[in-house]
């Protein structure tokens, strides 16, 4: 069978922008785009973490909390509640998973339960063969390796980093449909995940990350999480996609896979981890991962503050604190007092266990 022709970034931009006017006028490579965009929606979410949230909701009243970190451990799941939120929605767009499972409400996700197809453990779903599974199984370290950058470094938006970290290859489910060898292309893991990028992009004409993009933004995501996927492979990447190709290229090297260590320096630098913590956390992961606490009352810790206390936490003395945040002595010394004050701690013990009981660090 004759592979199609390659995908142009002018017709995906071309098929943004006539979203909604049918196949007129989009041509036959247009409406296949669109099918398979439209198909990427339906990709099923394992049984056992739609059963999760089932049980949730037959308990009655549920722990917010506890609903959203059963959608943020089940990519299919995150997919279906953001697509679903942001296209009810007739005001301000949905950025993350916690305000979309707010905006959907029990009667929503209780729908969602229903309606969301699914497969089982060891069961290849008829329409995705395997792909259910190990795209799960990534996003979901994705976002744990997202979640321990927002601890180490500084990010803006710790909800749209975990939300963006779990869609962050949504855009392979549209190639899958597209090309029916895609997997063979990007199969061979002894390449890192830019070299199989390139090959992407010079055999197909456009790679995974901006299909992705294209694909959120027909879902009505916004754009800070679509550019974010969009850009996660740019060498160029800042902010929160340069948080979601750190935690891709984390998740990688923690499933056994080739990295390349220069580009995840850079992205840390980018993210403000020093050397010192992205060993730790490559060291860690992916055993070291334990649920997320959310946080009960807002922090109010300035940055420097929480980085101070950070470093107390991990066992450092001022001088180590100091010298990792490129301060004085006496400024981190002032910045700890403040915390001690603003907390109500008596001393550096309370002021770490406060601050981890309320999640703060």
């Amino acid at each position: 069978m004759a592979s199609p022709a390659p995908l142009t970034h002018r017709k995906l931009r071309s098929s943004e922008r006539s979203e909604g006017s049918g196949s007129r006028g989009q041509g036959q490579g247009g409406q296949r785009l669109a099918e398979a965009m439209d198909e990427a929606a339906t990709l099923p979410a394992l049984a056992e973490s739609v059963d999760r949230i089932a049980k949730l909701l037959a308990k009655g009243p549920t722990k917010l909390g506890e609903m959203i970190e059963a959608v943020e451990s089940e990519a299919a799941l995150a997919i279906t509640v953001l697509r679903i939120a942001n296209n009810r929605s007739t005001r301000a767009r949905v950025t993350n998973i916690p305000d979309a499972v707010a905006a959907l409400d029990l009667d929503g996700m209780k729908m969602i339960t229903e309606e969301q197809p699914i497969y089982e453990f060891f069961q290849t779903y008829p329409a995705w063969q395997g792909i259910p599974e190990r795209f799960r199984r990534h996003s979901l370290a994705t976002r744990h390796a997202a979640e321990r950058i927002a601890d180490l470094g500084s990010v803006a938006g710790r909800d749209e980093l975990v939300t963006a970290a779990l869609l962050h290859d949504v855009g392979t489910l549209v190639l899958t449909r597209l090309y029916p060898a895609y997997e063979d292309l990007i199969g061979d893991r002894s390449m890192s995940p830019e070299d199989r990028v390139g090959r992407e992009r010079r055999e197909l004409g456009v790679d995974h990350a901006l299909v992705g993009g294209v694909l959120l933004r027909r879902w009505k995501v916004p754009q800070l999480v679509a550019t974010a996927v969009e850009r996660h492979h740019s060498d160029g990447a800042e902010g929160l996609a340069a948080a979601v190709r750190l935690a891709d290229m984390v998740a990688h090297h923690g499933h056994g896979e080739v990295i390349d260590p220069d580009r995840m320096k850079r992205m840390a630098e980018r993210c403000s981890i020093s050397r010192e913590r992205l060993r730790r956390m490559l060291y860690e992961f992916p055993y070291g991962h334990v649920p997320r606490q959310r946080p009960t009352e807002p922090c109010p810790l300035s940055a420097r503050e929480v980085d101070a206390l950070r470093g107390l936490a991990e066992g450092k003395v001022y001088k180590e604190i100091a010298e990792e945040m490129g301060l004085s002595a006496s400024t981190v010394r002032t910045h700890l007092h403040n915390v001690y004050r603003k907390i109500g701690a008596a001393d550096r013990a309370q002021a770490v266990l406060l601050a981890r009981e309320r999640a703060w660090i």
